[in-house]
């Protein structure tokens, strides 16, 4: 059982023509890039972007992705992609779920773990910055509130 997060955003996306192949499938790769523009909304919603990151002094390099691909998506198909901040004190831990807009039907299952490497001394840092997890925690105080934004 995959463990909820304690914040969530939602983006909805639609399979462009240059993600897909002669049969209409969008390339695997490509689902990394819908990862990427949600989990760009999470860090949004949560006021610490990787923008902020780096003016903070910290990278954060994904250092582990699983992808579990469990249908095809195709051209045209909305998509929605749900970014879950699961763990942020030691590591950034993001479980994510691609479904059908229309169908609610399960596209891709995955994961990603990123951690803080302060860019001064290009150190991997063993627990999150104070900064970071301040721009966590002043989010969950303001509430269950979820975004949900529209990429194309």
């Amino acid at each position: 059982m995959r463990t909820s997060g304690v914040l969530h955003t939602d983006v909805a996306i639609q399979v462009p023509f240059y993600d897909v192949d002669s049969m209409d499938v969008a390339w695997h790769g490509h689902y990394v890039k819908y990862l990427e523009v949600a989990r760009c909304a999470l860090l949004d919603d949560i006021g610490h972007n990787y923008v902020q990151m780096k003016a903070s002094g910290y990278a954060w390099p994904v250092i582990d992705l699983k992808l579990r691909y469990v249908q095809a998506a195709r051209f045209g198909q909305r998509l929605l992609v749900r970014a879950d901040l699961v763990e942020w004190q030691n590591r950034l831990l993001i479980h994510y779920l691609i479904r059908d807009a229309s169908t609610g039907q399960r596209i891709t299952r995955a994961s990603s773990v990123q951690v803080a490497v302060d860019l001064a001394s290009g150190e991997m840092q063993l627990e999150s910055p104070r900064v970071f997890i301040d721009a966590v925690e002043q989010r969950l105080r303001r509430g269950p509130q979820q975004s949900s934004t529209v990429a194309s």
